[in-house]
């Protein structure tokens, strides 16, 4: 018997209208160096229909994280490239407008893949249904592409599986106010951590400490800024949050504890690199501290930590956030067509929070 057997009437008449009018974003180029508008276009076509077992989901939020940018590259990854003409990626909150699915009713929320899209079909095997979690604790919808979401558990697994944070260590966390810093750095505080923050500018460094609650905020831009992160770190640094690298990185190199841990989620001042950069190689210098100082460095992709972890960090994050334990926000850009310009602004800096473009109203 056919999965479809089961689904009823009012989950296909929900369908849009034919002419209903599905914006896309394409990768039209790829980038050399920062990326620009030019290498993305906006292309109109039907709503797709949903054929046996698939559902139409209608994205409400999109969310933006710097890993897209590699995803932009033909260079190897951990994940095939966006193919040019292809929609890019990303991972989105979503509703189920019309369901050939016996699993999915119209209505249904999903966290989803939809990427840069208005309109997407799915089997619903890569879906996840907010009825599994306890919508009611989450701030908002789009709380699930953040602190509930991809960033916000990349910061969970990272410092507590790969860091293992114990009290009185002194943790530093690169992009503090990012997305997934801004998690690390109070999830440390609630393991009884001191926790430096970095972050670039004054107005993101005050957010960290007055309401994150971080002991301190350094602007990386600040000409000495190595001098200050030495000062702050006296007896040095026992776990670094890597998901910047450059300049921040070199500061922390020579502070390091002996047994520090470094777990890496992103190396974003590189990620528009064309060339390695000037200067002697350093190569040797860092193997040979990790040696010296028996330091575990650990890059990790979250997607591999869904299966089994995911369900127990929504309990607890969503637990926190009810306590007002854990705080964050978000810079929200309306509409999909100012998904672009947004992205660009994330890779340089520009965004106050998670980046996350509104598609469509709830």
């Amino acid at each position: 018997m056919k999965q479809t057997a089961s689904v009823t009437s009012q989950q296909v008449s929900n369908l849009p209208a034919k002419n209903t009018i599905n914006k896309r974003i394409i990768l039209h180029s790829r980038p050399i160096g920062m990326p620009s508008t030019a290498n993305f276009s906006l292309e109109e076509g039907r709503v797709p229909m949903p054929n046996d077992n698939q559902v139409l989901l209608r994205t409400l939020y999109l969310s933006l994280d710097p890993y897209m940018r590699g995803r932009m590259s033909a260079a190897e990854s951990y994940a095939a490239p966006v193919a040019l003409n292809d929609v890019m990626v990303g991972g989105t909150v979503s509703i189920v407008v019309a369901s050939l699915n016996v699993n999915y009713q119209t209505g249904d929320l999903v966290i989803s893949l939809n990427g840069w899209q208005e309109y997407a079909l799915s089997d619903g095997n890569d879906l996840y249904k907010l009825s599994n979690v306890r919508i009611q604790q989450a701030p908002s919808l789009s709380g699930y592409l953040g602190v509930l979401g991809m960033p916000g558990f990349t910061a969970y697994m990272g410092l507590l599986e790969i860091g293992q944070p114990k009290a009185n260590e002194t943790v530093v966390v690169a992009a503090a106010s990012g997305a997934v810093g801004a998690v690390v750095g109070q999830i440390a505080k609630l393991k009884g951590c001191k926790v430096i923050g970095v972050a670039g500018g004054q107005d993101k460094c005050a957010y960290v400490v007055n309401d994150l609650g971080f002991d301190l905020c350094l602007d990386h831009h600040a000409p000495d800024f190595a001098t200050q992160l030495a000062n702050a770190c006296s007896k040095g640094i026992d776990i670094y949050f890597e998901s910047v690298g450059g300049k921040v990185f070199d500061a922390v190199l020579p502070l390091l504890n002996t047994n520090a841990r470094i777990p890496v989620c992103g190396m974003i001042a590189s990620y528009n690199n064309t060339s390695l950069p000037r200067g002697p190689d350093r190569l040797g210098l860092l193997m040979s501290i990790i040696l010296r100082k028996s330091i575990k460095m650990q890059g990790f992709i979250i997607s591999d930590y869904y299966a089994q972890h995911y369900p127990a960090f929504v309990a607890q994050m969503s637990d926190w956030l009810a306590h007002d334990k854990i705080k964050f926000i978000e810079d929200i850009t309306e509409g999909l067509e100012q998904a672009p310009q947004a992205f660009i602004g994330l890779l340089m800096g520009k965004n106050f929070g998670k980046a996350i473009v509104r598609v469509s109203q709830y």
